[in-house]
């Protein structure tokens, strides 16, 4: 069985963290699927989908460390094509990937007990962003 879902995502952009885990927990509930997959995917190359614990300090430290390691500060070979200046978005995004798959027990996600799934916004302005949910199994 598959079932999927598009919801859509207000963001604030330059890396807004935004915990996603409640939509589809919902949605999974509503499915009543016990055993499989739930796959999440951003539609777009500047947003990622993972998992870590949701509390502002570790929120601050993510956005410390791609400012550190993919500062938005500097000019990237994607602003001199294109003009956009969100170069540093592309590639937030592409080393955080835009999917992620969890497995699925009991009828829960089989996520640790301070694991959340969340949505990231690297842009450089606010976006609707589009995150499909997929749940396969049984």
């Amino acid at each position: 069985m598959y079932k999927t879902k598009e919801i859509e995502i207000q963001t604030k952009g330059f890396c807004d963290v935004v915990d996603i885990t409640s939509e589809i927990s919902a949605f999974l509930a509503e499915n009543k699927i016990q055993n499989g997959q739930a796959l999440v995917f951003v539609a777009g190359s500047t947003a990622g989908v993972t998992t870590m614990e949701y509390e502002p300090g570790l929120i601050k430290d993510l956005k410390e460390y791609f400012e550190k390691y993919i500062p938005s500060n500097r000019e990237y070979h994607h602003d001199k094509k294109w003009g956009d200046g969100n170069g540093f978005s592309h590639l937030r995004s592409a080393v955080t990937g835009t999917s992620l798959a969890v497995p699925i027990l009991g009828g829960k996600l089989a996520l640790g007990t301070w694991q959340q799934v969340v949505l990231i916004d690297f842009d450089n302005r606010e976006r609707i962003r589009k995150v499909i949910i997929q749940l396969s199994g049984e």
